[in-house]
């Protein structure tokens, strides 16, 4: 769960060289970079590749861009009319450094180190497209489903469309698994959970694995409580679990039915420690009946010790 960024020193001095984060996510040598540093620090068992899910849009035909301190900014799509100013098919030309990252880092990685590609989910990416920025509650696209649910409509269809385009050419790269991060679940009832959220994904896997038979696919879908049960309904190979799940839960309710990742809360390894230690001998006491991705509950944050990352990689492994 984002294992490059801005807790590695070495993170921290390569992004001085690029002249925004867009630009950086579009510069196939400083993306394999930001991809390989935390390999090459602790060998973990997977790589996932660095790029960001706001690339989709950007490939739509909206600006992005990021502020410095304050996150993306895009123009915001708020009617019929803005959203027939962008292009109906995902500009896969306009993503080619990303897939030349992708060639790129494959090469470059140990040959039993996993490759991971990702998106974001439909209603996660077009909440962004909406507000123009991210927003704590997400109330301009709650708002606009309950105000013009077809417009949502035909935004989420156009980002199903888009989404599954992009992750089989993630696929055709080289990426040997990709995940879906719903990074927005938990803003939404059970009734527009389904509707905005598990049929929309269930549509994007299934387009994927007409391209990519087989195509290993992990959906996140945070802060979702019990809806993370309904994970197993989009065909997805793992469900990714946040650090408020209850793991005894997870383990009898998801496990004999889908594989799990995670879900170790980020700020234990911040606090290092017992906490850290109790953490993680947790999350492998949960889960250690049945197939599950050690991992995070969402993201590393920037203030993570790195020696604390090297301490937890030994402590999973046994060491």
């Amino acid at each position: 769960m984002r294992q490059a960024g801005r807790y590695l020193p070495e993170y921290r001095e390569l992004r001085t060289k690029a002249k925004s984060f867009i630009d950086f996510c579009y510069t196939p040598a400083m993306a394999t970079e930001a991809t390989l540093q935390p390999i090459r620090r602790y060998g973990f068992d997977g790589a996932i590749l660095f790029s960001d899910i706001l690339v989709v849009p950007d490939a739509l035909g909206q600006q992005v861009s990021f502020a410095e301190g304050e996150g993306p900014r895009l123009p915001p799509i708020t009617s019929m009319e803005a959203l027939k100013g962008l292009s109906e098919e995902i500009d896969l030309e306009r993503l080619g450094p990303v897939f030349e990252a992708i060639e790129r880092i494959k090469g470059a990685l140990p040959r039993e180190t996993t490759f991971l590609g990702f998106c974001g989910a439909p209603w996660t990416v077009g909440s962004y497209m909406v507000a123009g920025k991210g927003t704590p509650e997400l109330a301009p696209s709650r708002l606009m489903a309950y105000r013009d649910p077809a417009f949502m409509d035909t935004l989420i269809d156009r980002l199903v469309v888009a989404s599954t385009a992009y992750l089989i050419r993630q696929f055709q790269a080289g990426v040997d698994a990709v995940q879906i991060f719903e990074s927005f679940a938990g803003a939404l009832t059970p009734d527009a959970f389904d509707r905005w959220s598990i049929k929309p994904i269930s549509r994007i896997i299934a387009g994927v694995r007409k391209a990519v038979p087989g195509a290993k696919i992990i959906v996140f879908t945070r802060n979702a409580g019990v809806g993370h049960a309904r994970v197993i309904e989009t065909g997805a190979d793992a469900a990714g679990l946040d650090w408020g799940v209850d793991g005894r839960w997870a383990a009898k309710t998801l496990q004999p039915h889908i594989a799990v990742q995670g879900n170790l809360d980020p700020l234990t390894v911040v606090a290092g420690g017992d906490a850290m230690l109790r953490g993680i001998d947790r999350v492998l006491e949960d889960f250690g009946g049945g197939r599950h991705i050690f991992n995070f509950g969402h993201g590393i944050v920037p203030e993570t010790p790195p020696e604390h990352v090297a301490t937890l990689v030994r402590r999973v492994r046994g060491q």
